[in-house]
């Protein structure tokens, strides 16, 4: 192929699919229909006070003993929970492997995005039913990865009460360029930035060298998190934190700057995930009052990294 017909087989795919070769259909890639249709079923996940309690551990709350607003969280007396727990509970695993007829290229998904609204306090024990379903399916055009939007609603087995809905969003960033076959969804409207000037209130969290060993034990045990080999082949010096695990400590900081620590005052926390954290590392919670909203960002400062952004809660 002559340098002409390479510059104009990158830009337009139209054309690259009519070139000679194997037919579209012959090409493994993400199947739109199949994957748009995907439901969980029903999800089963009875959890007991300890489970809570170690969700909060992993995420360092009650690193101060004597602080009363954060021992409720670790002490069974009136135990409370942290919202964000709702996006580990009755969650239905990870399907995008299992399922290979949906033509994902699962060994490339990242996680990317992450919400979660409360419509009633989560029980600190109890039983709840997941039932997660794919939203929307956007192709970003071939070489620049997909984008699949999951919804998972939690709703408490003994009353039916739907108790919060969590949204996901995973970039596959194998599986561009699948709408040449057909479908494909519109983009939804985007975060909203974060301000462009100096944050209004801060708080500094530290994270335990150990937080990704406590954090797996509560749902995700990806070795990843865990196996300096596997971290090493993935390209990391060392294991990283869940991704989870620093929209959480997200959520510990809004606690404590707008809430008092009071679960109930937090309404609903979205964020992008932008960047790993190391355990060990200090992540610094910026927030600005933005009309009924809180706009926030999580940056790592030994490194001077955004390892969260695009943050929006509302309290």
């Amino acid at each position: 192929m002559t340098n002409a017909l390479r510059r104009l087989a990158t830009k337009d795919a139209t054309w690259f699919w009519r070139v000679p070769g194997p037919r579209c259909e012959d090409i493994e890639m993400l199947n739109y229909g199949k994957t748009r249709d995907w439901k969980s079923g029903d999800v089963r996940h009875s959890y007991t006070t300890k489970d809570s309690i170690l969700y909060a551990l992993a995420l360092g709350v009650g690193a101060d003993p004597l602080d009363g607003r954060q021992l409720r969280f670790i002490y069974e007396k009136e135990l409370a929970v942290v919202p964000t727990m709702a996006a580990v509970l009755a969650s239905p695993g990870f399907w995008m492997r299992d399922r290979a007829e949906l033509g994902i290229d699962h060994l490339k998904i990242v996680h990317a995005e992450q919400g979660v609204r409360l419509h009633a306090a989560l029980p600190p024990q109890g039983t709840l039913i997941g039932r997660s379903r794919v939203v929307r399916v956007v192709d970003k055009g071939a070489g620049r990865g997909a984008i699949l939007y999951i919804e998972k609603q939690l709703y408490d087995e003994a009353t039916q009460q739907l108790i919060a809905t969590a949204e996901q969003a995973m970039f596959c960033r194998g599986d561009g360029g699948f709408s040449l076959a057909g479908g494909g969804d519109e983009a939804p409207t985007g975060l909203p930035p974060t301000p462009d000037r100096p944050p209004e209130a801060v708080v500094d969290l530290a994270t335990r060298p150990d937080a990704a060993a406590l954090y797996r034990l509560c749902g995700d045990l990806n070795p990843l998190h865990i196996d300096p080999a596997v971290a090493a082949k993935a390209g990391f010096p060392k294991p990283i934190l869940h991704g989870l695990a620093t929209y959480g400590m997200a959520c510990r900081g809004l606690l404590e700057l707008y809430c008092d620590y009071d679960p109930l005052r937090l309404r609903s926390i979205r964020g992008r995930l932008s960047a790993p954290v190391y355990p060990g590392e200090t992540l610094r919670v910026e927030c600005w009052r933005e009309g009924g909203e809180v706009a926030f960002r999580v940056r790592a400062l030994e490194r001077n990294v955004v390892v969260l952004s695009h943050g929006r809660a509302e309290v």
